[in-house]
């Protein structure tokens, strides 16, 4: 008999990656139409938690109107001999993995940055209430972490329920994310990978170290030490660092010879503390994106709740298409928040000195962390929208970056004929990887001369 058997549609890891588009959509839970959404596992003791109870707070899913999106959050608590608060963040995280299990289920993101969408078919199939999800997550936790000895699951879509449980989340997010900070990378000799979102992103996996959280932000170096100890056969594992190979850049043999093993050999070196050459990877589920700006040769940083473009013009989802997909992309690097506040941040491209814009929202949550001295000199949605904007914002604040567009004069090629001459004007390009039409072209420590390049095929002449 299946542990699934009274559930109307199938669950399984051959979900896992399901994408539902909108057409097909019965509702959408939380997302980015929605500001208030979270997902929050606590522990408790066990007489204070009830085996095994669901509870709906607010329209279960068949109230919901179709097509409609809406404030949202999935609190469990936990309770067990072996059930300590470090566990709370390694459980919280599953419930992405799980969720993914049920047919007719996207889920993604993590936190407060939760994003579901439940299908037209699948509820047509009976997947019309939340005790059936919240029934799948009970027995997968209590079959797949037998620590778990009792559980509870409350879904809300009460909007002032959803609004005051959010707040009460962040605060507890903030304390976990605190927890770590002070500890160094050097001072271990263990890391933790991550490959929870490879269903999504086959050739991704999240290094965690002291100073460098997951991608998503979910998952800390203590977070990852618990998981491996209680589920080492898990998704998420201890990582022998190994020799430092480059101390600057972030490689270490240990985690090359891992992320070899764990994508099948399609990454096989990663520099963990820049945005270029072997850049960590990329899932989806990060959340914030440091861009390289190659006009002004520094760094911008959008987050996936910044409703605007950034400053080159590009929305957050745009950014994220040429970011994601366990991808090595110069100048297009996948971050926590958490990570923006470690020292390690961005550290051989030369740090806060190449962070040249940001939203605001996140310079307030960061603020304490950037150097004193950078704080004013960089821009915001309030001083730059355009790149133009931002070079005039970052000459008149004297950013450090400005010192390098002070570049030596390049002698100049004749031009060819039919070919358009060079224009005088001109910026500095570090390193940026075009890719169109089939062609892959990567420039790197290149001084670019040009109002226009224009790449054409040219076809082959038939032999006769």
């Amino acid at each position: 008999m299946s542990m699934f058997e009274d559930i109307p549609v199938d669950v399984g890891v051959i979900y896992e990656g399901e994408r539902i588009r909108r057409n097909n959509m019965q509702v959408e839970l939380g997302g980015p139409n929605q500001e208030t959404k979270f997902e929050l596992v606590r522990a408790k003791k066990l007489d204070e938690v009830e085996d095994e109870k669901i509870t709906v707070i607010g329209p279960d899913l068949k109230d919901l109107e179709e097509g409609s999106s809406v404030p949202f959050g999935i609190y469990i608590e936990i309770a067990g001999e072996k059930v300590e608060e470090d566990l709370e963040g390694v459980v919280e995280r599953r419930i992405h993995e799980y969720c993914n299990f049920i047919e007719g289920i996207m889920h993604l993101n993590q936190r407060y940055d939760i994003w579901i969408r439940v299908s037209k078919k699948s509820f047509q199939k009976g997947l019309n209430s939340f005790i059936y999800v919240g029934k799948v997550l009970t027995r997968l936790y209590k079959s797949e972490l037998p620590f778990i000895e009792k559980i509870q699951i409350t879904f809300i879509t009460d909007p002032a329920k959803v609004k005051e449980m959010h707040d009460q989340a962040l605060e507890i997010y903030d304390a976990r994310d605190a927890k770590a900070r002070g500890m160094k990378d050097a001072e271990v000799d263990t890391f933790y990978g991550c490959t929870l979102c490879q269903s999504f992103a086959p050739t991704h996996m999240c290094v965690i170290t002291p100073q460098r959280y997951s991608n998503c932000g979910s998952i800390s170096w203590f977070d990852g030490r618990a998981s491996a100890q209680v589920d080492p056969k898990g998704p998420v594992f201890a990582i022998d660092k190994g020799e430092v190979l480059d101390k600057e850049k972030g490689e270490f043999s240990g985690v090359n010879e891992t992320i070899k093993n764990k994508t099948l050999g399609a990454v096989d070196r990663v520099w963990m503390y820049t945005g270029f050459g072997y850049p960590h990877t990329s899932c989806g589920c990060f959340e914030a994106i440091a861009f390289y700006i190659p006009e002004v040769e520094g760094y911008g940083i959008v987050d996936r709740g910044f409703k605007g473009v950034a400053v080159n013009g590009l929305s957050f989802s745009t950014l994220a298409d040429s970011t994601a997909g366990g991808r090595q992309v110069d100048g297009f690097h996948g971050i926590s928040i958490e990570y923006i506040r470690s020292p390690k941040f961005l550290q051989a491209d030369g740090g806060w000195d190449r962070v040249v814009w940001l939203p605001q929202g996140i310079k307030d949550r960061v603020k304490d962390f950037i150097p004193e001295e950078a704080v004013d000199k960089i821009a915001t949605e309030n001083d730059a929208k355009t790149v133009d904007e931002l070079k005039a914002f970052l000459e008149k604040k004297n950013h450090p970056v400005v010192q390098r567009w002070k570049e030596a004069p390049v002698e100049e090629e004749p031009a060819a004929e039919g070919e358009e001459a060079p224009e005088a004007a001109a910026f500095p390009v570090s390193a940026a990887t075009v890719s169109a039409g089939g062609f892959k072209i990567i420039f790197k420590n290149a001084k670019i001369h040009a109002e226009k390049v224009i790449i054409k095929r040219e076809k082959q002449k038939r032999r006769k």
